[in-house]
């Protein structure tokens, strides 16, 4: 997978373009793209004299705000009486996605090591133990062996349950760094096809799968890689574009 590039508060592309977008009070829909492109390859530039591996996810990016900058000095031509298309509108929306994202990333990371410190106790079944206050006392000696091994039974999986959520940490895998794993293994294997499951974790579950099919959506929209399916609920090829 691509190197990680983190630069003081910098993770990844999109988040170093937000930062220089909010340094300069920009209004995301309306980005000054000639001095947000500067600055951007300005930073660019002091990762690789820091001898720092510049993600290829960084030089994508950095050759969209150029490729932008260059349609902006251009005349724009309308079709019929609508307005022009905005060369910035799609990057505007990546951006708006990305930022919404992050929080919400950021809230459920909160909520995780909050609830890290909460234990909760499972419901019980109290019926046998309701009626008459005098109920144990009217029990002979095989009854109330046969309660008090109930309870330590249902005291037994209520501390099991206790110790595997103390132990449990599940670990989890950004989109970015998804998508940095999937370009680095179709760059080694170049004209080859590569199945969806190959692009999964040794054990991978639910969520693993999730940010997979994600990230595949996301490098396809971008015209990153090719993806293809024989018929409904065959398995999902991906190739180089």
């Amino acid at each position: 997978m691509a190197y990680k590039v983190r630069l003081n508060m910098f993770e990844g592309p999109f988040d170093l373009l937000v930062y220089l977008i909010e340094k300069a009070e920009m209004n995301i829909y309306d980005i000054e793209i000639a001095v947000i492109t500067g600055q951007y390859l300005a930073h660019i530039r002091r990762m690789e004299e820091n001898d720092v591996v510049v993600g290829s996810e960084f030089m994508v990016l950095a050759a969209t705000l150029i490729d932008i900058k260059s349609r902006m000095l251009l005349p724009r031509v309308t079709e019929g009486e609508g307005p022009a298309e905005d060369p910035r509108t799609d990057l505007t929306q990546k951006l708006v996605e990305y930022v919404r994202f992050k929080k919400a990333a950021a809230a459920l990371e909160e909520l995780r090591e909050t609830a890290r410190f909460k234990l909760e106790k499972p419901q019980e079944d109290l019926l046998p133990f309701t009626g008459e206050p005098d109920v144990f006392l009217k029990m002979d000696m095989e009854q109330f062996v046969l309660a008090f091994k109930m309870f330590i039974h249902r005291r037994k999986k209520q501390d099991e349950l206790q110790r595997m959520r103390a132990h449990i940490e599940r670990e989890r895998v950004s989109l970015e760094t998804k998508i940095g794993a999937i370009a680095k293994l179709l760059k080694a294997a170049k004209d080859r096809i590569v199945r969806f499951s190959e692009l999964l974790a040794e054990k991978a579950d639910r969520y693993d799968r999730v940010v997979t099919f994600i990230a595949l959506l996301d490098m396809a929209r971008s015209g990153e890689l090719l993806v293809e399916q024989d018929g409904p609920f065959a398995e999902i090829q991906v190739r180089n574009h």
